[in-house]
């Protein structure tokens, strides 16, 4: 059994990761991380820390044919059961379209795709 988590730079894909490993922790999963070639360092700090966890993780650099390719495909693997990304938050105009990777994602998975936002801190 495994996880796929669609990993960015950013507070989003940062809460992505996060979930993916809370998730592989609950159910005993391993964990698959893909991300951009460009992302890999920040990709490659950020799974340091994860995995401390004890949780098995893998990383792998997406393909020329982009992130929603291969989370897409990542999706059909046997075996893989849930994938995860992080979403932005979005102005009411902006919640009529989704980026397009994750719409591409959400509409042609095979598993169960969760999405994600990072938190919000509440001044106050």
């Amino acid at each position: 059994m495994s996880i796929v988590v669609g990993y960015w730079p950013t507070p989003e894909g940062r809460a992505a990761l996060r979930h993916g490993l809370d998730e592989a922790l609950h159910h005993q999963s391993d964990l698959l991380v893909i991300s951009d070639a460009a992302d890999a360092e920040a990709c490659a700090l950020d799974v340091k820390a994860a995995s401390a966890s004890g949780v098995r993780i893998t990383t792998k650099q997406a393909s020329d044919a982009g992130m929603a390719a291969e989370l897409i495909d990542a999706s059909y693997v046997e075996g893989v059961t849930l994938l995860v990304i992080g979403l932005r938050r979005r102005s009411p105009v902006g919640k009529l379209l989704l980026g397009s990777i994750s719409q591409q994602v959400l509409l042609d998975a095979q598993c169960p795709v969760v999405a994600v936002k990072p938190q919000v801190s509440t001044v106050g």
